[in-house]
């Protein structure tokens, strides 16, 4: 039976085995475990319609135009002239960060690389780093955070038994970028956030990211370590990173034509760049939330997401995505392992961690969080944005 035909048969019995009501789009992988998700009368899913709708965005339609990376590089030159540097850039050791610092460095910008090391780093993502900031000569600025702080705040995440385990890892990022922008008087982050390979999100299964109120109330309601030294950026440090301070986020790989089997194969042979397995599985503690804790606690697969945003993109036919979801590339052996390292780290003892799994799905909507003032003050930043540029 050759890949194709171990994937349809796979889906077939995952569809068998499914609860009633279990659907898979028609176009690309994402099924009801979204809850959200929608259908048409074709069987396509409203993730591809959303996707269809962003793409036609005449914001990123502009970024595409011919001559937009230019101006855009022209006004970070600009803007950072006499700094020593004229952006930020966030690095991990993955794909995506990895290459935009080699392409800010091959379009003549003075980049300061910033990492966060959360404790959970793998040595294959840390040599990565290492290597490539070397030979394309960044400086880089590692923010490592409290251990027993963020320990802390790992295992109020898991006791709130939500499926946004990595909030944590996300918001300290978020904040130590901002942060890194102020001190070094800089208006630009570049991110290797992009519509190519994570145009797809799914609510249900994460947010809040920038959100410190949820944070602050999950931790509050199941932490004992004060954050003394985390990493935030609540509402005044948002205004004064971004309203105030001018900070702009930008996906800049959305202003290219970008591929990720090409970039891959850029760095590897540019840098000696060197890929670590799926996708964000450059840090241990990830790849455990990704491949174990969301199927197991919550069911998701969330290869489906991550398949389907190249679908979405024509970077990949629905067939070789569902031979790809089919392949065994996170093996029992693999999982229990770092199962097991994770429980160890974090100070947990085996019977404690299983009592947490076991404990109810909770969602964001469950704690209190800024979301509805969010609500109300975005149609307002997007006009003051627009009358600042």
């Amino acid at each position: 039976m050759n890949g194709l035909a171990r994937a349809v048969a796979a889906e077939a019995r995952d569809a068998v085995a499914a609860p009633a009501g279990y659907r898979v789009c028609a176009a690309c992988l994402m099924d009801t475990t979204d809850p959200d998700i929608t259908f048409d009368a074709e069987g396509v899913c409203s993730h591809c319609h959303r996707h269809r709708e962003a793409v036609r965005n005449p914001k990123l339609v502009r970024r595409l135009e011919p001559g937009a990376l230019e101006a855009l590089v022209a006004d970070i030159r600009r803007q950072g002239r006499g700094r020593r540097y004229d952006c930020i850039i966030g690095v991990s050791g993955g794909v995506d960060s990895t290459y935009v610092a080699w392409k800010v460095k091959a379009l003549g910008l003075r980049p300061l690389a910033a990492h966060l090391d959360n404790g959970w780093d793998s040595e294959l993502a840390v040599g990565n780093i290492e290597r490539t900031l070397k030979q394309l000569d960044i400086d880089l600025d590692t923010h490592v955070l409290d251990w027993r702080e963020f320990s802390d705040l790992q295992r109020a995440f898991l006791a709130a038994s939500t499926s946004d385990l990595e909030i944590p890892t996300d918001h300290a990022i978020y904040a130590s970028l901002y942060a890194a922008a102020a001190r070094e008087g800089v208006r630009h982050i570049l991110s290797g956030h992009n519509m190519a390979t994570e145009s797809g999100g799914v609510t249900a299964w994460a947010q809040g990211h920038a959100d410190w109120r949820y944070i602050a109330q999950i931790h509050r309601r199941f932490g004992t370590v004060p954050l003394a030294t985390y990493p935030r950026c609540g509402v005044l440090e948002f205004v004064r990173y971004a309203v105030i301070g001018g900070i702009r986020w930008v996906p800049i790989l959305d202003y290219m034509e970008y591929r990720k089997a090409d970039a891959v194969r850029t760095l590897q042979e540019a840098l000696g760049w060197r890929d670590y397995g799926g996708k964000h599985h450059e840090s241990i503690f990830t790849r455990f939330y990704l491949r174990y804790f969301l199927p197991v606690k919550f069911g998701v697969d969330i290869r489906r997401l991550h398949l389907s945003s190249l679908i979405w993109s024509g970077q990949l036919s629905r067939e070789a995505a569902l031979e790809e979801l089919a392949e065994d590339d996170y093996p029992t052996a693999q999982q229990e392992s770092d199962r097991d390292y994770v429980v160890k780290k974090l100070g947990l003892t085996r019977p404690e961690f299983d009592r947490l799994m076991a404990l109810p799905r909770r969602t964001f909507h469950d704690y209190p969080s800024y979301k509805r003032l969010v609500g109300r003050v975005r149609p307002l930043m997007a006009v003051y944005h627009r009358f600042r540029r």
